[in-house]
């Protein structure tokens, strides 16, 4: 993948780090909410794996805030 794309999946990992943080809920949390693998959300976190579009909306649902949130530097 070209660097302009490593870079917005890097932003998104931080994104949902922040969001996360901010209701004080574990990664093990999240990924049990999203019915995702009790390591999925650290491994996007820390850009080990790549987040689908569908994921990363219901993600944005959760939270309450616009996809295009997660894709801003903060």
């Amino acid at each position: 993948m070209s660097r302009f794309c490593d870079e917005t999946y890097l932003t998104i990992g931080k994104n949902i780090k922040k969001y996360r943080l901010s209701l004080n809920i574990s990664q093990e949390k999240l990924s049990e909410i999203l019915n995702v693998n009790s390591k999925f959300i650290g491994h996007v976190e820390r850009f080990e794996r790549y987040i689908s579009l569908k994921k990363l909306i219901e993600i944005a649902e959760f939270f309450k805030v616009p996809v295009k949130n997660f894709f801003e530097e903060n």
